[in-house]
């Protein structure tokens, strides 16, 4: 079911919902959280459906916040909100409310969004892109006992890390983070299974991917060894490779999908680490609402402790500095004579 208010207030997005709850049959709240998403048109649609598919595992009222940036002065300063709301089979398993903030209300999403939080529920927000440099004192974010935001999606993702390390506050995530889940834990099984201690370690991925950054960084902060960062075609995060006493340790993945896993004295396993998708790392994210503390140690180690990194190119000489030393030849010559 849909309903679409047009200059509405937070009053009449509340009396919706539940008009719309009781129109089905459903009067009864069973979600367990707000997840907030601040978005745009362009992403709008994407996250929304990726929030969808997560709420069957958590059924929650999403919020998605669409700020409409205004081109004329007089835009500018007229605030307007329209809305539309959907409940039932339109909206997962939860309620799903679209915002649409127009003008000056633009700058005060967090005035319209409080009305709406569920009572007494944890507040997820999520930035799927074009996140704030400091989450936890965005006016939105503050609201939020969780804050979710993508380095991946940034234009220079490794400077962007920097940023999450300097900003960071408890209840901080990236999903760039989650994305190596899977990884950390089948690398952590296989030192398991190895009692020589670690030496070094090589993490092998895509050039602009900060999943592969946060892995090497995770391994040198925990191993405390030296941790190298090289490149490849990708896709996403390809290899690691891990020197040990007894031999290498090296889990490969070439296609995206299927990984084969290298032990010293085993035979190869193969392993199944195929690329999620943005709904189920979502899901991931929405499991624990507490601080993760290993994610803070691993984004506050820094890229630039990671061996291989680019490093930047001397200056070249300028173009008129040969012509200028071949003039400065033929003069000696000229003086000689």
């Amino acid at each position: 079911m849909k309903i679409d208010l047009t200059e509405t207030t937070s009053s009449k997005i509340n009396q919706a919902l539940v008009s719309a709850r009781r129109a089905i049959g459903t009067p009864a709240i069973g979600m367990v959280l707000t997840l907030v998403i601040v978005t745009d048109e362009e992403n709008a649609y994407d996250a929304l459906k990726s929030a969808g598919d997560a709420s069957r595992e958590h059924p929650s009222r999403i919020i998605a916040v669409i700020k409409r940036v205004s081109r004329s002065p007089r835009s500018r300063r007229d605030a307007r909100l329209d809305a539309e709301v959907r409940v039932g089979s339109d909206a997962g398993t939860g309620e799903t409310v679209v915002l649409r903030l127009h003008g000056e209300l633009v700058n005060h999403a967090q005035s319209v969004v409080l009305p709406l939080l569920l009572p007494d529920a944890p507040v997820v927000v999520w930035w799927p892109e074009d996140a704030p440099a400091d989450p936890a004192k965005d006016p939105l974010g503050a609201l939020a006992q969780r804050r979710i935001t993508d380095a991946y999606s940034a234009e220079h993702p490794g400077e962007e890390l920097a940023v999450r390390a300097d900003s960071y506050t408890p209840g901080d995530t990236d999903l760039a983070w989650t994305r190596i889940t899977p990884w950390r834990s089948m690398l952590a099984a296989s030192l398991d299974q190895q009692s020589a201690q670690v030496v070094s370690a090589t993490v092998e991925g895509e050039s602009e991917n900060p999943s592969c950054e946060l892995l090497a960084m995770w391994l040198a902060d925990r191993l405390k060894v030296p941790v190298e960062r090289t490149v490849s075609a990708g896709p996403g995060l390809t290899a690691v490779r891990m020197e040990t006493k007894n031999g290498v340790i090296v889990l490969d993945r070439p296609d995206g999908s299927l990984a084969t896993l290298s032990m010293q004295g085993q035979p190869d396993r193969a392993v199944a680490l195929k690329r999620r998708d943005t709904a189920e790392l979502l899901a991931e994210e929405l499991r624990r609402l507490d601080p993760d503390n290993t994610y803070a140690a691993t984004v506050k180690f820094g890229v630039a402790k990671l061996a291989g990194q680019a490093r930047p190119k001397p200056a070249e000489p300028a173009a008129d500095a040969a012509p200028a030393a071949a003039k400065k030849t033929a003069a000696k010559k000229a003086a000689s004579k």
